[in-house]
């Protein structure tokens, strides 16, 4: 009985930590997690086929504390390690954190006073923090669904249950060069879902010199936004459909006309015509404009 209750007011919290060739930060990332206030996680490390000293890094922690765990696979890519990640966990809630980056020690147990006063809430997320060759606090906006498909709004560790998840299909391994959190939250949130965002800077982003996301140019990243729209066409189609824009805007064009044609907008014009033309004399004298 006294495990159930447990189970209920503490809910487990999974921590999926892909890493490939980023042992030299893995243990900031790792210590991140021994600062939790909120004690009820466990941490999925996987390695992703990397070829630097991962795994002894990753064995270091796992005799430190028995909350981690390690696998190591073949080499796929973010998505698909990530996916592996939230496979291989046992908890209720899944928060993915990237091996260089770090959170901050309240940020579990913030996350779970929200869920555990609002149950309807989707996804948790907070401000970000810059670490590294960059210190810089950056502060989200309040959460906006349409604004969400222009831009994502949301950082990588954010905290969700793992049956939500369970409902999507997943990371998409399509989007291998990056963007794929923005891809997976547009799969996770639907636009009626609560989103929260925690005020404090819960979240530490590691700037470096060379990183996935510095090595994105132009061409690249428009190419990840094509393949954001070509993943997500029926929903960005409800909001930015041309079709239907320019039937809408064929439609208005053409009532309007039908409108400005009929008797009764006629007959308006011609009472108003008379004070139109005064108006117009009386800006003339005090502008001093000129035919």
């Amino acid at each position: 009985m006294a495990e159930t209750i447990n189970t209920i007011h503490n809910p487990l919290i999974s921590v999926i930590v892909p890493c490939y060739n980023q042992a030299q930060y893995l243990s900031e990332a790792l210590q991140s997690l021994i600062g939790q206030t909120y004690p009820h996680w466990e941490c999925i490390i996987i390695d992703d086929g990397s070829p630097d000293n991962t795994e002894d890094v990753a064995n270091e922690w796992l005799r430190k504390d028995q909350r981690f765990i390690y696998f190591r696979k073949k080499n796929g890519g973010v998505s698909d390690t990530r996916n592996f990640g939230i496979a291989h966990s046992t908890g209720e809630f899944i928060i993915p954190l990237d091996a260089d980056d770090k959170i901050g020690p309240h940020y579990f147990s913030r996350a779970m006073e929200v869920f555990s006063a609002m149950p309807e809430t989707k996804l948790v997320y907070s401000n970000t923090l810059l670490f590294g060759n960059i210190e810089k606090e950056l502060i989200k906006p309040a959460f906006s669904f349409p604004q969400m498909l222009k831009e994502n709004q949301i950082h990588n560790s954010a905290i969700f249950r793992k049956s939500a998840f369970q409902e999507t299909d997943g990371y998409n391994i399509n989007m291998v060069e990056g963007l794929e959190d923005w891809d997976f939250y547009l799969s996770l949130i639907k636009p009626e879902d609560k989103v929260v965002k925690l005020d404090d800077f819960h979240y530490l982003y590691r700037i470096k010199d060379i990183s996935r996301s510095t090595l994105i140019d132009s061409i690249k990243n428009e190419k990840l936004l094509l393949q954001i729209f070509r993943n997500h066409l029926p929903l960005y189609l409800e909001y930015f459909n041309p079709i239907r824009d320019h039937i809408e805007a064929t439609y208005y064009k053409w009532e309007a006309n039908l409108y400005k044609n009929s008797i009764e907008y006629k007959i308006g014009d011609f009472f108003l015509s008379p004070v139109k033309y005064i108006r117009k004399v009386f800006r003339r004298i005090f502008s001093g404009e000129k035919d």
